[in-house]
């Protein structure tokens, strides 16, 4: 058996429409967004009554996916604390290849971001952030310089 791909990554959210722009602005498209409730999807995810309204994003040209997922029953539920510390364990970031860092900075901060440290270079290879967005988001930057 053999690993084929992977399909996406969800983050679940409050306020889809700010995340949704968020991405959109980073340069994903929107693939999708609709309702999603039922018996099946109670069973999958392990959660009685449920109803959600659920934004696919997608890389241009790839396959990669960002599954947005707004609760509306039951209530999401918010970890402590709200910005964890990068060690902090679990799932901490999502990292994109980007063409020009400090652009799609200056591009998300118009949507509320802000740099977790600073801009680093990594030998003569990479420029590399963190960028929190909405709702602590956390994604990485990535831009080839060598």
């Amino acid at each position: 058996m053999t690993l084929l791909r992977m399909d996406n990554v969800l983050v679940v959210v409050e306020d889809l429409d700010a995340v949704i722009a968020f991405f959109v602005e980073l340069g994903m498209e929107l693939e999708g967004r609709a309702p999603l409730e039922g018996r099946w999807a109670e069973r999958v995810i392990g959660l009685h009554d449920v109803r959600q309204e659920v934004a696919t994003l997608r890389v241009p040209g790839g396959s990669g996916r960002i599954e947005l997922a707004r609760f509306q029953r039951p209530r999401a539920v918010r970890s402590k604390p709200a910005d964890p510390p990068a060690n902090t364990l679990g799932l901490r970031r999502v990292m994109f290849a980007v063409d020009d860092l400090q652009d799609v900075v200056t591009r998300l901060r118009a949507h509320g971001a802000d740099l977790v440290g600073t801009v680093e270079q990594y030998e003569n290879l990479y420029r590399l952030c963190y960028v929190r967005g909405p709702e602590g988001i956390v994604v990485g930057l990535a831009e080839r310089i060598g």
